[in-house]
């Protein structure tokens, strides 16, 4: 009988997919890789099922889908950040999604508690260093980058970026809200140049001398050793990588990720689509074409990383980052950053 059962739920789930498959998912993305458009026209070629992308900044896509409400026709909110998800749920603009295949492979601190995101790719937020100029055993924690030996040694980019709101996020959850403050207080004032540019261009920096030690996500490095430009693979041949917290609590990780919206007909399609995101297909597509990390820790990492080393990364679950992140901007702005 539960043979029966199963089979006819999923004849049913099929006969809906190919209902629903007359018309393209719409996915509102932030993300930018040419990797992730050969994956959607592989989930194509694997389903049927077309696809149809609007790229845009994280908050722009937000505020579309407000004034859409429930007329949008985007089916799928891709972004680059935990915050940025907590943000689309906290708005009322995701659908709680039932997967087995997603809370399997998905670690329970990379996805929502309760089904409306799930992260594809994990990125560390780590240290870039001039082998030249600073000896690794200088360095340790993220704290550490108060000390006034890092008086106008440090590059990072502003205080409006998501990837910076959830690291002093992640910093104010681990070490509470004054020393978080002080944190970015003194971080200010140790930095070689006024908060500006992105993480590629800060490590352009690091390499050219304009500072010493850099925060930014891993797989930038990963995308200058690979750039089509000489002077970038230059550049990223001369730093290395530190995994900072590496004897606490651990290095600082994010994700990109995304979730099926409310507004969505094609909530099947949708579901399949998150789910085929965390395939093995995919995720061994993230290592080796953007070189983010999978968050399905039975993929293996691409050579690349493998070099750059194993490291402990923070457990804290990512549902946390988007309250975080908020107190994270008051604090920046009280601290005097750009």
């Amino acid at each position: 009988m539960q043979i029966k059962q199963t089979i006819y739920i999923s004849f049913i789930y099929i006969v809906f997919s190919f209902l629903q498959a007359a018309e393209p998912l719409v996915i509102y993305s932030h993300r930018h890789y040419e990797a992730d458009e050969k994956l959607f026209e592989s989930f194509t070629e694997e389903t049927g099922i077309e696809i149809q992308v609007l790229k845009a900044g994280a908050n722009e896509l937000l505020e579309r889908l407000k004034a859409e409400g429930n007329q949008s026709k985007a089916d799928i909110f891709i972004t680059a950040d935990a915050g940025h998800l907590g943000a689309a749920k906290s708005l009322g603009l995701l659908y709680s999604v039932k997967s087995d295949i997603l809370t399997d492979r998905v670690p329970e601190h990379y996805r929502d508690p309760e089904g409306t995101w799930f992260g594809f790719s994990m990125r560390a937020r780590v240290f870039i260093y001039s082998p030249e100029r600073v000896d690794a055993s200088e360095l340790s924690t993220y704290e550490d980058l108060i000390d006034p030996k890092w008086r106008g040694r440090i590059l990072c980019r502003s205080s409006n970026n998501i990837y910076n709101q959830s690291l002093l996020g992640s910093i104010i959850i681990a070490d509470g809200e004054e020393d978080a403050l002080d944190w970015a207080t003194k971080v200010r004032k140790n930095l070689a140049r006024p908060p500006q540019g992105s993480d590629r261009d800060q490590i352009r920096a690091v390499a050219a001398g304009l500072g010493d030690v850099a925060i930014v996500n891993t797989y930038y490095l990963g995308l200058l050793l690979h750039s089509p430009e000489k002077k970038d693979r230059e550049f990223a041949q001369q730093v290395k990588i530190f995994f900072p917290n590496q004897n606490d609590r651990g290095t600082h990780v994010n994700i990109s990720g995304g979730g099926i919206l409310k507004s969505s007909d094609q909530k099947l399609n949708a579901q399949r689509f998150l789910e085929f995101m965390v395939s093995d297909h995919a995720q061994k597509t993230f290592p080796s074409a953007t070189f983010e990390y999978p968050v399905v820790d039975t993929i293996e990492w691409s050579d690349l990383q493998k070099s750059w080393g194993e490291f402990k990364a923070d457990p804290l679950a990512l549902t946390h980052l988007q309250e975080a992140g908020k107190k994270a901007v008051i604090l920046f702005n009280l601290a005097g950053w750009e």
